[in-house]
């Protein structure tokens, strides 16, 4: 077993076949079905069940995942470590965000980041839940994660989070009349008849929108969606009101729609989170430039 195909074996993981893989990797597919054959060979198991082009996990490809990862991860961190050793002038750092969080802080922490480090690229993966985050770190997918926690500050062990900020929820409209008269905040009962836009179930933003429906006369739900970066566009539409994260506001308002406070004791603790352990220099000269000294 040798590195290079534990690299080609994740590329197969992440792509979801040969084909993509080997497009990424920018060689030949031949290359990697015989380094998979031989990998599979040495271990003594199938590592993926073939399904015409697309290649599924076998659950002893899915034992192998978070070690191969853990590997190239080490490798990486080597390299790395002795090229920063006269400056970080390169590299690559892996970043997995929710949606709303991609918007805010992160947009901002990677202006500050880029500024201080122009040479070295970002890759930002997207996730929806703080366990999706937690979990693209957890099989190293990526090395630091966005993370917005309903209620309280995440805590998990083997990770460390750095508490970025608490963001309250608006309600984002194209005119004065899909909202209550007046202005100010918001609360939930004065929105009757409202036709809402919402996140899918689990999510803060549903959580929220439900408490309107609850108590507001007349709402309902007219497009539940899970795409978040279509939520102005439908309301720039007039399709409704959409439930947002405080993140959203710069947006919204620049694309000139109204945004208003909503009265909810419901908040978001935004942290920048990682896993116990060293880090890559990369990683660790974006804590310095956008994290606090503090940590939970």
């Amino acid at each position: 077993m040798d590195v290079r195909q534990l690299r080609y074996f994740l590329a197969v993981v992440d792509c979801g076949s040969v084909h993509a893989a080997a497009e990424e990797l920018l060689i030949a597919q031949p290359s990697i079905s015989q380094a998979l054959r031989a990998l599979e060979r040495e271990l003594g198991s199938e590592l993926f069940h073939r399904t015409g082009r697309r290649l599924v996990l076998t659950s002893a490809g899915e034992t192998l995942v978070e070690p191969a990862r853990e590997v190239c991860h080490w490798l990486e961190l080597a390299r790395s470590s002795v090229e920063a050793v006269e400056g970080l002038h390169g590299g690559r750092l892996t970043m997995a965000s929710m949606p709303s969080q991609s918007v805010s802080p992160l947009a901002g922490m990677l202006r500050r980041f880029s500024q201080h480090h122009p040479s070295v690229q970002v890759s930002v993966r997207s996730t929806v839940t703080p366990p999706d985050v937690l979990h693209v770190l957890r099989i190293g997918a990526a090395e630091l994660g966005v993370v917005a926690n309903p209620g309280s500050p995440l805590r998990q062990k083997g990770f460390v989070v750095h508490h970025i900020e608490t963001q309250s929820f608006v309600l984002v409209a194209l005119d004065e009349a899909d909202l209550p008269a007046g202005a100010g905040q918001v609360r939930p009962r004065h929105m009757t008849g409202a036709r809402l836009i919402v996140g899918q179930p689990g999510t803060g933003m549903r959580r929220v929108a439900e408490s309107i429906l609850a108590v507001a006369r007349g709402s309902r739900i007219v497009v539940e969606i899970e795409q978040r970066e279509a939520l102005l566009p439908l309301v720039l539409a007039g399709v409704g009101v959409a439930v947002v994260a405080e993140s959203w506001r710069g947006v919204a308002e620049s694309a000139g729609l109204l945004v208003r406070d909503l009265v909810t004791p419901e908040t978001l603790h935004v942290g920048l989170v990682h896993r116990s352990g060293r880090l890559s220099p990369a990683a660790e000269a974006f804590l310095r430039v956008c994290a606090p000294s503090t940590s939970i």
